[in-house]
Order: structure tokens, then C-alpha cells, then sequence
């Protein structure tokens, strides 16, 4: 038993060290389940006889194979779909006001696994054509798991995955029957690209964003790493952006970077004396 312990924790530390997330003592338990897979095509039976593979000179793959096992990707199409009418009542028409000029927005889908997320805010603006005709819209997904990733890009879903959170109509309006499964129409991937990038690490392309989602994926910080989130965060959202977190995830002793936008459950800004930055405007009326 004290093996299997010491395994486990030299299995989170790998974790921890490749992606900042934690795996405490409550989420233990998971271990073996997530890594099912990987004692099969490695024919090992448990952590233990894992751990001594990893020790030996040249298993980098392994490492990788593990720590992919072990990310969660659950997601579905619209998920929370509260959030989603929010965007679609508040959020996108206070960003069509500020960006009216440019006519153009940025939006960062941070943790968005297999590319849901992503594509649901395609469809939020593909809905409305007559307001955002003439627009160009840029939805950034990434995601540390580059088999997410992979998925996203190829913009393909099961009959589960396409069932999960978008009604028959959405289905046929934006997605094609193939014999792999459901494919996204142009109309949809075109607003949307997908990179592998850890949320730790500098800020992607373009690096001043309107929007940023970044949701459940806090959860599995502890609270400096979730700091230096906040602040890549941050340094990514313009002076007028807004943020939305999960339902478990808040601002509160978390960070200074951020106030809560009394508009909705998760939904944040920049803290006002940087909004008061931006030429034009005037600090109380943000």
C-alpha cells in the first residue's frame, strides 16, 4: 500500500509539473480508472509497475500518454446553457457598441478541450447575421492536450458528442452527416482556429482579446497558479473585455485583477482603473 501511495503521488507530481494542475487527495481515487488505457497497451496492471516504466531512459511518449490520460475533457455543445443567453443579452451587444468602429472581435475559448465551446459562439454569431454582417470574428480554442486539440481541428463529432446541448435544428443547420460522424460547417470553423497552449505559459496570438472564457478550468489550480492565471488572463483581455469563469470558479481572494460585472453569475472586468484607461471613456460609466 505505502508503494501504490508513493505512486500515486509521483503520477500527480508529473501532472502538476507538465500542466500546473493538481491532483490532491480527493481526486486520487481516479488515478487508476483514468489510466486504464494505458496499462492495456503498455500490458501493466497498476501505478506501480507504471511508475517503474516511467523511470526508465527514453519514455518521454509514456509521460505524455499519462498525462493526456489523466486531463479531463468533458465538455459538451452550449454548456450551461444560462451562460450562453448571457453572452447572446449582454455580453455580445455591449461588445458590438465598442467595437462598432473596428468592426471586429477577439475571443479566447481557454481549456476548450475537443471544441464545443469554441463552436457554440461561432453558432451565437452565425444566428444573428443581420447584426454582425460585416464583421470579422475570431475565436481562439486552445487547450494543454494536444489530442483535444486534434479533435477540434478536425471539427468532427460523434452522434453522442452532437446530441449534447444543441437542438435537431442547430444540428442540420450547422453540421454535415459524413460517415465519420457530424462534421461543422464552413460557416462556423471559419470564425474559429485552435491551438495547443498551456494557460501558464505567455499569452497566444493576438494577445488583446474582448472576450475570454476560460471555465472550469480554475478548478484544478491551487491558489498561486490560479494567480498567475488570472494575471496572463489579464494581460490578454482589453481594458473593456470581459471574462467568464464556471460555476465553481471566482475572483474572490483569488485576484485584484478582476471585479465582479454585476450582470450575471462568473462574469468579471478588468478592474475599473484600468478601464478608466481607455481613452474616451469615463471610469463611472463602465
Amino acid at each position: 500500500m505505502a508503494l501504490t501511495n508513493a505512486s500515486h503521488r509521483i503520477i500527480a507530481d508529473l501532472l502538476a509539473s507538465r500542466t500546473g494542475q493538481e491532483l490532491n487527495e480527493a481526486r486520487l481515487w481516479r488515478v487508476p480508472s483514468a489510466l486504464g488505457g494505458v496499462f492495456r497497451d503498455r500490458g501493466i496492471n497498476n501505478v506501480d509497475q507504471l511508475v517503474c516504466l516511467l523511470a526508465n531512459p527514453g519514455e518521454q511518449s509514456l509521460a505524455n500518454e499519462v498525462v493526456e490520460a489523466l486531463l479531463n475533457n468533458e465538455t459538451y455543445f452550449f454548456r450551461d446553457h444560462a451562460y450562453f443567453a448571457t453572452l447572446t443579452r449582454t455580453v455580445l451587444p455591449d461588445l458590438a457598441r465598442e467595437r462598432a468602429a473596428l468592426r471586429r472581435l477577439s475571443i479566447w475559448s481557454a481549456g476548450c478541450s475537443t471544441g464545443q465551446e469554441a463552436l457554440s459562439l461561432a453558432m451565437l454569431f452565425a444566428e444573428q447575421p443581420a447584426r454582425w454582417a460585416g464583421w470579422k470574428i475570431e475565436i481562439l480554442g486552445t487547450d494543454i492536450s494536444g489530442k483535444a486539440i486534434a479533435h477540434a481541428r478536425a471539427g468532427v463529432y460523434s452522434q453522442f458528442e452532437i446530441q449534447r446541448g444543441i437542438s435537431v435544428a442547430q444540428m442540420l443547420n450547422f453540421f454535415t452527416a459524413t460517415d465519420d460522424g457530424w462534421q461543422a460547417c464552413d460557416r462556423i470553423r471559419k470564425m474559429t482556429r485552435f491551438e495547443q497552449h498551456n494557460v501558464l505559459n505567455s499569452v497566444p496570438p493576438p494577445a488583446q482579446f474582448d472576450l475570454v472564457l476560460c471555465r472550469n478550468v480554475m478548478l484544478y489550480f491551487d491558489v498561486d497558479t490560479r494567480k498567475r492565471v488570472f494575471d496572463r488572463i489579464a494581460g490578454a483581455l482589453g481594458p473593456t473585455g470581459w471574462l467568464m469563469l464556471g460555476a465553481g470558479e471566482t475572483i474572490t481572494g483569488q485576484t485584484e485583477r478582476f471585479e465582479p460585472a454585476n450582470c450575471g453569475s462568473s462574469l468579471y472586468r478588468p478592474a475599473l482603473t484600468r478601464r478608466s484607461e481607455q481613452p474616451g471613456r469615463v471610469a463611472a460609466a463602465s
